[in-house]
């Protein structure tokens, strides 16, 4: 399983002193990201490819508080992916410096053309990089529905 530490910094904390929101998001972004780098995902090749990845929704899930002075770490796992490689789901599980699962989040996200401005599937190289990462139990191969699954934009907007 990927996983990436993190200091829990002064300004990293919230009014009530404990680990921030943005924080969680930024921790599971950079997490994300670090994961890419290292596995084929750099920025040499997201040019090359015109590609950047696109949030969907993350939705969050705290168990416990999170303090300053000791370490998190934070996982990645496949959660899915589209045949095409153009949506995917990560699952990023939060632990505390005991091992203790203190917050999880489920993500969902796709890859944009960054000229055209339209979602598009990943090249075979990427997609077998990102097919590789460790699947969650209930991974699951996406379809356009999945994405439109938590609502839809109201009539009256």
């Amino acid at each position: 399983m990927y996983i990436k530490e993190f200091e829990v910094r002064w300004n990293d904390l919230d009014a009530n002193r404990h680990l921030a929101n943005s924080a969680y998001i930024t921790y599971m972004s950079h997490t994300r990201l670090s994961y890419m780098h290292e596995n084929g995902f750099g920025q040499a090749k997201m040019v090359e490819h015109n590609i950047g990845p696109v949030v969907f929704y993350e939705h969050m899930f705290y168990f416990k508080e999170v303090f300053p002075g000791k370490p998190i770490r934070v996982s990645l796992q496949l959660k899915g992916l589209s045949e095409n490689g153009m949506y995917f789901q990560f699952l990023h599980n939060f632990y505390d410096y005991n091992g203790k699962n203190v917050a999880r989040c489920e993500m969902m996200g796709g890859w944009i053309d960054l000229k055209e401005r339209k979602l598009r599937g990943l090249p075979e190289e990427l997609y077998d990089n990102l097919n590789s990462i460790l699947k969650t139990k209930d991974f699951k191969i996406l379809t356009k529905e999945d994405t439109r699954k938590f609502g839809q934009i109201p009539k009256d907007i």
